[in-house]
């Protein structure tokens, strides 16, 4: 194992190496629309554009960006499609940076309706999804921690238990380090009812996500969290989440956030 990422020997990078191989002879020449167009005052050149248009020539980072980012692609699925194996083995090694964060990738995905798309097309992004989750899990290291990765899995598949329930079942002290690390990037955000990333449903569905990440802090992981050991202040902040209104702020373990 190295200092930031799981041996390749380790079962769970095999299984993501193979994902991301599975990417690559699934989506193998795959062009956007010969059709497609975007504004070359915004997005880029007519020459950058036509690469997307001739299939598995590798992109450089900046064109990826702009490429799976916008929202205008009259063919997202498409677009998607063509750049999906680079796309895919950039972000396993952390090259893609999301200006809004990990979720605006995940959206990028539902944008695509990936899930619509014949069977083993689908199948392979599936199995690239839960690949890279179960990878992540098992990593001292990712080069996406488990927290923003979780945040752009929800986006991408539109659901929150699957995921949730995996690292439920991953039981480890590497699983349950990077479960500390996400409930102290979500406590402040939770703690003022907010989801602590921006999804891209409507508040209704924001508020049921919320409500199933607080019951799941509540009733696994405060408790699994106690075991390993996580700081008393940590864990007060979890057991907050279970208090509503001045029963929640003049508790005298309320951290004072301002919101």
């Amino acid at each position: 194992m190295t200092s930031s990422r799981l041996s390749a020997a380790h079962p769970a990078r095999r299984r993501l190496d193979a994902a991301l191989d599975g990417l690559a002879v699934t989506f193998r020449g795959m062009t956007a629309r010969p059709d497609e167009d975007n504004c070359e005052c915004h997005w880029g050149s007519a020459e950058e554009l036509a690469l997307l248009k001739v299939p598995d020539i590798e992109l450089d980072d900046d064109l990826l960006r702009r490429t799976w980012r916008p929202v205008d692609w009259s063919d997202h699925a498409a677009v998607l499609r063509r750049i999906l194996p680079q796309f895919a083995r950039s972000l396993v090694a952390g090259r893609v940076e999301a200006f809004l964060g990990a979720e605006e990738i995940g959206r990028s995905f539902d944008r695509g309706h990936w899930q619509q798309w014949p069977a083993e097309q689908a199948a392979a992004v599936r199995e690239f999804l839960h690949a890279w989750w179960t990878h992540t899990l098992t990593d001292p290291a990712p080069a996406v921690p488990a927290h923003e990765l979780l945040a752009l899995l929800v986006e991408a598949s539109g659901a929150l238990t699957p995921w949730l329930a995996h690292w439920e079942s991953q039981t480890g002290t590497t699983a349950d380090r990077h479960l500390t690390a996400a409930v102290d990037d979500w406590e402040y955000d939770l703690l003022g009812d907010d989801l602590p990333w921006d999804a891209w449903d409507s508040e209704d569905d924001e508020g049921e996500r919320r409500a199933e990440l607080t019951a799941w802090l509540l009733n696994h992981a405060r408790p699994r969290l106690i075991a390993h050991g996580a700081p008393d202040e940590l864990l007060q902040r979890i057991r907050l989440l279970g208090l509503t209104g001045p029963a929640r702020w003049e508790d005298p373990h309320w951290p004072h956030h301002r919101y």
